[in-house]
């Protein structure tokens, strides 16, 4: 399963490209509000970070944008910006017949909010390099997002879809555990999540036992 970072703000970025590896990174129009830097600079700034790789970028389209030659207007103009570019659409019916043309043109796409197996079959028939299927906000509003990665794995399987799995909106490390068991070809997530999931209470308490004992024992 691959990982991907889910921010806008590039020194996160850079250090989790550095020290993580990171496979590729999402972007969404919150978080380019967060950076506190126009659209246009931010998406400048993680082009250059991942020049010369291939790290694919989801960069969004216009949320406003619903219409499907809206949005296939706008993102060919923002893939011809980076080859990294991955062109994120809303699931939409307008979003799903872009998903198509983009596809057509070779543009890589990501059907992204995608909220329920339908919604996924529809973005995968269209083309969809990526899906993303959103569980921290199902799972905010009590409903169980835990079968959905499953499910949408399985009707790609079932259907010979080539469209990936891109777990979104994961909260915590049990979620990032829970979709790579699920079958997720990827996931995307903060940079706090990714933090708190290299540890464990259990893991803390067990190095404080072996410390305590290291330092009760003669090296010679």
């Amino acid at each position: 399963m691959q990982l991907f970072l889910d921010s806008a703000i590039t020194e996160e970025i850079a250090y989790a490209l550095e020290h993580w590896d990171m496979d590729g990174l999402t972007t969404n129009p919150r978080h380019v509000m967060v950076s506190g830097k126009p659209f246009r600079t931010v998406i400048a700034e993680v082009a250059q970070l991942v020049k010369g790789t291939d790290k694919p970028v989801s960069v969004e389209v216009n949320p406003h944008f619903t219409k499907c030659d809206e949005i296939v207007q706008q993102g060919r103009e923002l893939a011809a910006l980076s080859p990294n570019f991955v062109i994120k659409v809303g699931a939409c019916e307008g979003g799903f017949s872009a998903i198509r043309e983009l596809s057509k043109d070779g543009i890589k796409t990501n059907a992204t909010l995608i909220m329920s197996v339908a919604q996924a079959w529809h973005a995968a028939r269209a083309g969809a390099s990526f899906i993303s299927p959103f569980l921290g906000w199902k799972d905010q509003f009590g409903d169980s997002p835990d079968a959905l990665i499953g499910e949408v794995r399985a009707m790609l399987d079932e259907h010979d879809y080539k469209s990936e799995i891109i777990a979104a909106a994961v909260r915590n490390a049990r979620q990032i555990g829970d979709v790579a068991i699920s079958g997720a070809h990827c996931i995307t997530a903060g940079i706090a999540v990714y933090k708190e999931s290299f540890g464990n209470p259990y893991t803390t308490m067990g190095e404080g036992i072996f410390q305590s004992a290291w330092d009760q024992t003669p090296e010679s």
